[in-house]
């Protein structure tokens, strides 16, 4: 019996690369993320978060706002990655938390995904995700963090 295929890609998928930086963690809270569309358009967003939070606060703050971009930008299918592990279990339900400014981040994001008719979320490593860090770091005035290697290549003594 043949299999069925696979459904395409919406021709209109749009990407979303996010990252957010706290120095100290908590302290000051810089967002990052990239927003590249169907036809290879991109825009970069580094900003500073306003406000004084954790790491989890400002990864959370920067994905809704490049969620919001995406939005004023007419996306409509999305596949959004990021390094964040909190963020992207908490916002496929795999995990909870009782930290009440958390909790209103997650439901606010959450109210912003709900606006798409698709979207995946996916967890990638850091290595994956250079220019999302670069920017968050950059909206507090942090220089980039050096490259890793992947384990494979590291010597061993």
């Amino acid at each position: 019996m043949p299999q069925p295929a696979p459904l395409a890609p919406p021709a209109n998928l749009w990407h979303i690369w996010f990252d957010g930086a706290a120095c100290p963690n908590p302290g000051r809270i810089g967002l990052g993320a990239v927003l590249r569309g169907p036809d290879g358009q991109q825009v970069e967003i580094s900003e500073p978060g306003g406000r004084a939070g954790c790491n989890n606060e400002a990864e959370m703050l920067a994905l809704g706002r490049a969620l919001e971009q995406a939005l004023g930008a007419g996306a409509r299918h999305l596949v959004v990655m990021g390094d964040s592990d909190f963020a992207v279990r908490h916002l496929r339900g795999e995990a909870h938390t009782g930290v009440p400014r958390l909790l209103a981040l997650i439901d606010e994001t959450q109210a912003l995904l709900a606006r798409f008719a698709s979207v995946r979320l996916e967890w990638v490593p850091r290595h994956r995700n250079p220019d999302a860090d670069r920017l968050s770091r950059a909206a507090i005035g942090l220089p980039d963090k050096p490259a890793l290697r992947p384990a494979s290549r590291r010597r061993r003594r």
